[in-house]
């Protein structure tokens, strides 16, 4: 995640900071053999934890109804958010959300960290790390972070070479990027 943020804290001392989610985004990229795709997928909730001006946790809820392809129109939109949000991946009819949850937050310095979450995706939770900038301004926190995630480790094995043989070029890349950009206050 990247962030940017004044100089000056919130407030020294303890805060935690809700998640603005009107403003706050997640993008995504999925590749696979032939090309890739990107989309968003809206913030329903969230907050970060703020202590003598580092970051020491926070939590953010993910929407997955709200899977949006970006590089698509008309029939071919509507049917890949249709596929992504089946079974075949996202299952967001019993799953409507996914969790990040941060439990550790190491400062590297210059608002750098080096995070460790737990991720949860049609509920199944596993440990994940990335680094996050955070920018502190007087009244709001920045936190920007990129994820690379292994969609297979949450049952999401659609198109993936480790479990299908002979897709040629229908492989998926079981990695996917989360691009995430967090603003609290």
């Amino acid at each position: 995640m990247a962030a940017t943020v004044a100089a000056q804290a919130v407030n020294p001392g303890k805060d935690l900071l809700k998640v603005k989610t009107d403003e706050s985004t997640v993008a995504w990229i999925g590749r696979k053999v032939t090309g890739q795709h990107n989309g968003s997928i809206s913030i329903k909730d969230g907050s970060i934890n703020i202590q003598d001006g580092l970051l020491t946790g926070g939590t953010i809820v993910m929407d997955m109804t709200t899977i949006t392809v970006l590089d698509q129109q008309g029939g071919g939109k509507t049917k890949l958010e249709g596929h992504l949000k089946s079974d075949d991946f996202f299952g967001v009819e019993k799953y409507p959300t996914s969790t990040l949850i941060v439990t550790k937050a190491v400062s590297k310095g210059e608002g750098q960290y080096a995070v460790t979450a737990d991720l949860t995706i049609k509920g199944i939770t596993h440990p994940i790390n990335f680094d996050a900038l955070l920018k502190l301004g007087s009244d709001r926190a920045i936190v920007t972070a990129d994820l690379k995630i292994d969609r297979t480790l949450y049952d999401v094995r659609y198109g993936s070479g480790k479990f299908f043989d002979d897709l040629g070029d229908k492989t998926i890349d079981d990695i996917f990027e989360l691009n995430v950009k967090i603003i609290a206050q």
